[in-house]
């Protein structure tokens, strides 16, 4: 049987479908709601009497896109800078000073937003940070998300505390998590995280497992010469636990500037690996999907999702903006500028000319992210500040 060679990722099939930390999130708070017709004029909620005489909601939920007709479906969401783990990749192992509470937008704040981009047609949201259950409140805000309607709910963590939260977070409604571990060697684990919480994670890991969370997705970056001797014993772990195990290349948003391409294992290399020892077939995926999917040949449990911004970046199928925990809005992981939306709230802005503001800043968005153009510039923010 002839060995295929490696994917070109965006050639494969297609699925046509188409800060207060004290103050906890309160699904009771109210606050202004617009709704959008098809001429984006905002308006407040109409109402017309049906035939039975009832009032009736008729309103149009407006959608994003950019100039280059994309539509913008998905948002990122930082709810802290914080984090307990320092990995290698993304912080700093250098003492570091947080952003001050005041800083990072309040719950009542996120939920203004939350509102008002669900009503721009925002219907996935990720909960991200820093590590984002670091940050008490957290299940209270999910709980409100879900209230407004999102149909696509998920969180990442480092899964250090995943165990003892995981039965609030489903309770919440969160439908979906991704985990973050980057080996499977313990003594690897803390040179990599800086931390001891290798059983931890693992604990996490299998409790999520054990719920309807599962198949859990579980990530690790590759970094070469920290741990890309480990892709086969990755992906076995996909296979006994039945999990995706999606491998992402290594991106230049590391704290301590320490990113070359020699460090990056292109996501082909992984394919070609993995391939070789348990052939893979590919699962079709929706257009703005960032990881590429495969099964395993022989019907073994499990997946396969490689993730390629840097060698095969999915920047023209991109429905992604991204919210940091101190209210700036990015239209691309790697943005050279961000735009304050605090400094919207707390100046007493109206909802409408926030989302006439949105949408300016999301026509503007990126055609892609130039890690491969000459002369390219990381951004200043390094992954942490941002939100992964």
């Amino acid at each position: 049987m002839e060995t295929p060679g490696p994917p070109v990722l965006g050639k494969e099939p297609v699925s046509r479908k188409s800060a207060d930390f004290r103050r906890e999130p309160d699904s009771n708070v109210r606050i202004g709601f617009f709704y959008f017709d098809t001429r984006r004029t905002p308006r407040r909620n109409r109402e017309e009497v049906s035939g039975n005489g009832e009032r009736a909601s008729n309103t149009v939920t407006m959608s994003l896109f950019d100039k280059f007709a994309r539509q913008i479906t998905d948002l990122r969401i930082s709810v802290t800078d914080r984090c307990n783990f320092r990995c290698v990749y993304c912080r700093s192992a250098d003492p570091e000073n947080y952003r001050e509470h005041d800083e990072i937008l309040s719950w009542p704040e996120l939920q203004r937003l939350a509102h008002i981009f669900v009503g721009v047609g925002i219907g996935k949201v990720r909960l991200t940070g820093g590590e984002p259950l670091v940050r008490p409140g957290l299940e209270q805000y999910v709980r409100y998300l879900k209230s407004l309607g999102v149909h696509d709910l998920s969180m990442t963590t480092n899964g250090h505390l995943l165990a003892e939260r995981c039965d609030a977070l489903l309770e919440a409604g969160l439908h979906r998590i991704n985990i973050s571990l980057d080996s499977l060697d313990p003594i690897k684990f803390e040179k990599i995280t800086r931390t001891s919480s290798y059983d931890t994670v693992m604990r996490g890991i299998d409790k999520a497992q054990a719920t309807r969370f599962a198949p859990v997705k579980v990530n690790a970056v590759l970094v070469r010469g920290f741990n890309e001797d480990e892709v086969e014993a990755f992906a076995a772990f996909a296979r006994e636990r039945a999990l995706i195990m999606r491998f992402i290349e290594f991106m230049p948003l590391d704290a301590d500037r320490h990113w070359s391409r020699e460090l990056m294992v292109p996501a082909a290399e992984v394919y070609e690996r993995i391939h070789a020892q348990w052939p893979l077939e590919q699962i079709p995926n929706e257009k703005s999907e960032t990881a590429r999917k495969y099964r395993f040949a022989d019907g073994a449990p499990g997946e396969i999702g490689l993730i390629a911004p840097v060698t095969q970046a999915f920047c023209g199928a991109c429905s992604r903006i991204r919210l940091t925990a101190d209210g700036k809005l990015r239209t691309c992981l790697f943005s050279k500028d961000d735009y304050d939306l605090r400094a919207l709230l707390r100046a007493g802005i109206p909802d409408e000319q926030i989302v006439e503001r949105l949408r300016s800043v999301v026509n503007e968005k990126e055609a892609g992210h130039r890690i491969n153009e000459p002369g390219f510039v990381p951004p200043s923010r390094t992954m942490v500040f941002i939100g992964g």
